[in-house]
């Protein structure tokens, strides 16, 4: 992958080539921003910019044959490391059982979100992890010679989902890293990574799209023919992955709105029968779109309550989302959003902890029937 693939983010990218010529690459980087920003995008750039035999003045070259490889995710002195789930096949996985799926999804599109990954190796109602056991992986990767470049690489993606376990094994080779190993963490939540490992690596803060790059990629999607692009790029608020939401809604999106419109329709009117049914089907779904509905539901309640301020620039919903609140912003305001915040965030936790589901999803809708006429 090269810099010039990565959507906007100039400053950083100048950074990074910056300290590689200038020979100050340090052993542990933290990419580390809102989603949708391109961080693993920026952080395969830079390790194809590392391994580079034949360097230009502002990207990879392209041809020599660490580059050919890292096009392909083949390189062997290039490791990934992500989040997986147990399986059937894989008892105890690792990320390379699932390494074609990866090199898949990178190749498509390397601004995808967790969800989207979880989706396409299938977690159902298991949760993703980078589990304890793949710490073993990782040392005995890195205690290896390189084959052909000067660096080893080991790319995390997700940090925040590993074992602690894992997590403890890898601050220790962050401590004592092997000669001329490249760490490069990317993660969407700097906080939930433990302290000790942050703070032994170096910090890359990665921005927000600029609205100009962002509307220049946009222009280069067929979806985006007769699109209102500028709409497109507000609501994204520099998040690509958002922005190709916006112009093609995926099934998850479509799923959570509609749920929601349910809950609130439900609970609103007392229809216990139907409340019921909305909990079963909630309950059956799987943790991690369990986790995506709570967040989706969490972040549509905030847009409706600052709805009730009148002032669409600080409104961030699409065409249907809008047209459901229409009617339905007044009901949230500041006699309630506190508790329905909350009540949210508790279930998010709960489900997080291997709650009951069920239980979990009929306490929300008790709670909201309480406070949706508030």
């Amino acid at each position: 992958m090269f810099f010039k693939e990565v959507i906007g983010q100039e400053a950083t990218k100048k950074r990074l080539i910056q300290a590689v010529s200038e020979e100050r690459v340090s052993h542990a980087q933290l990419f580390a921003g809102p989603e949708g920003t391109g961080k693993l995008a920026l952080a395969i750039a830079y390790a194809q910019y590392v391994s580079c035999t034949n360097k230009q003045t502002d990207d990879s070259c392209g041809e020599c044959p660490s580059c050919k490889k890292y096009a392909k995710l083949i390189h062997p002195d290039l490791h990934f490391v992500f989040p997986v789930v147990k399986t059937p096949k894989f008892k105890e996985p690792v990320s390379d059982n699932f390494i074609a799926e990866w090199r898949t999804m990178i190749a498509q599109n390397p601004y995808f979100s967790l969800d989207q990954w979880f989706n396409t190796i299938g977690v159902e109602n298991a949760q993703g992890l980078i589990y304890s056991h793949q710490s073993e992986e990782i040392i005995r990767k890195l205690s290896l010679k390189s084959f052909e470049s000067e660096y080893k690489v080991m790319i995390i993606w997700m940090p925040e989902k590993m074992h602690d376990a894992c997590a403890n094994k890898l601050l220790k080779m962050i401590e004592e890293p092997p000669v001329k190993t490249l760490f490069l963490l990317v993660t969407d939540d700097e906080e939930e990574i433990i302290s000790t490992i942050r703070s032994r690596c170096q910090l890359i803060k990665v921005p927000p799209i600029e609205p100009e790059a962002m509307t220049a990629a946009l222009l280069q999607d067929p979806e985006a023919e007769g699109k209102d692009i500028a709409t497109l790029v507000h609501l994204a608020r520099g998040n690509y992955r958002k922005a190709l939401e916006l112009l093609a809604p995926d099934d998850q999106t479509l799923f959570n709105l509609e749920r929601f419109k349910e809950l609130m329709r439900f609970t609103y009117g007392r229809k216990f029968l139907d409340i019921f049914s909305w909990v079963d089907s909630l309950a059956n779904i799987g943790r991690e779109r369990q986790k995506s509905f709570l967040l989706y539901s969490l972040g549509l309640l905030r847009e409706n309550f600052v709805a009730n301020l009148k002032n669409r620039d600080l409104v961030f919903m699409d065409a249907p989302e809008e047209e459901f609140s229409k009617r339905f912003s007044p009901f949230i305001n500041e006699r309630n959003i506190l508790q329905l915040t909350e009540v949210m965030e508790t279930a998010y936790l709960h489900i997080s902890m291997n709650g009951n589901p069920r239980i979990i999803f009929t306490d929300i809708a008790f709670k909201i029937t309480k406070l949706i006429r508030k």
